[in-house]
């Protein structure tokens, strides 16, 4: 086999994803399909990508109020001192932690 043919063979890989749904629902994605001009499968993927970033967005950013930004604007810029049990912890730490 030429290495050209090699290349030729791979192709990015794509799995298969299987869903039984009503046929109400079926014919609903299929009109939604049609109207927008592509495959019920083409559809079907755009729309899942789309829905399930969204999801993955709203679990991983965090939406703080006004009052919440700003405390925590003001204890980045200026942050309290390390109180006795955290700086206790912190020499605890470096006595018994080694990095590298």
């Amino acid at each position: 086999m030429r290495a050209t043919t090699a290349k030729r063979l791979s192709k990015p890989t794509t799995e298969r994803l299987e869903a039984r749904v009503p046929a109400p629902i079926k014919d609903l994605i299929g009109r939604a399909a049609s109207l927008e001009g592509v495959t019920l499968t083409d559809f079907v993927i755009a729309t899942l990508h789309k829905i399930a970033a969204e999801v993955v967005r709203e679990h991983e950013v965090l939406n703080l109020s006004v009052k919440d930004s700003a405390a925590f604007a003001k204890a980045m810029l200026a942050p309290p001192k390390p109180n006795r049990k955290l700086t206790l912890a912190i020499a605890n730490h470096r006595k018994n932690v080694t990095v590298g």
